[in-house]
């Protein structure tokens, strides 16, 4: 996999760009750094003594239909309010797929916020929302569809529906939809760090 990369202009070591933070301002010059080279600048400037940031390795977790997936990490200090440790899956070197992500207070122990986030991830894993149907995938018998909404970069400003860890269009999630049509249905909202 050929995985982009930036140099970070802290440490100078080579990165991976979903591994790098571009810090500045605008009356100060902006610079790419490595996670670890943000995370000990933003500890420093918070007073933080006790935060420290190492590079998690990933890990494969199957899904209930015994698909691998592989996980990797990343820690981002947010100052006072905290610690966000966000969990994704690659594609063309990029975060795609299934992506998680928990937060906890700025002095909390990682590996502690890394297992109940692999944890989290498990359970997500472990239930699927679409299965296979005659004319493509359709919603599966619990009616009850999760996912994240992203951005498709062929549409005009529309949205890309990650579910189980696949990509679908409005318009092919309209169809599934189409399954149902004239029953009810209930969309609720929640940010990336909520268990769904």
């Amino acid at each position: 996999m050929n995985i982009p990369q930036i140099l970070c202009a802290e440490c100078g070591q080579l990165t991976s760009t979903y591994d790098a933070v571009r810090y500045g301002s605008a009356d100060q010059a902006y610079r790419d750094l490595c996670s670890q080279c943000f995370n000990t600048m933003a500890a420093g400037l918070d007073g933080l003594k006790n935060f420290h940031s190492f590079k998690l390795e990933p890990v494969e977790i199957t899904d209930i239909g015994g698909e691998v997936h592989q996980f990797h990490f990343r820690a981002r200090l947010l100052g006072i309010p905290g610690v966000a440790l966000d969990a994704f899956e690659l594609r063309d070197g990029e975060p795609a797929g299934y992506q998680f992500q928990i937060l906890g207070e700025s002095d909390a122990d990682i590996l502690v916020l890394l297992g109940r986030l692999i944890e989290r991830i498990r359970r997500a894993l472990s239930i699927e929302h679409l299965v296979p149907g005659s004319l493509g995938p359709e919603i599966a018998a619990h009616r009850t569809v999760r996912g994240r909404v992203g951005w498709d970069p062929k549409s005009e400003g529309l949205p890309l529906l990650v579910i189980d860890g696949r990509e679908f269009t409005l318009e092919q999630f309209g169809r599934m939809l189409m399954t149902y049509e004239g029953w009810n249905f209930k969309l609720s909202i929640y940010d990336k760090s909520e268990e769904l």
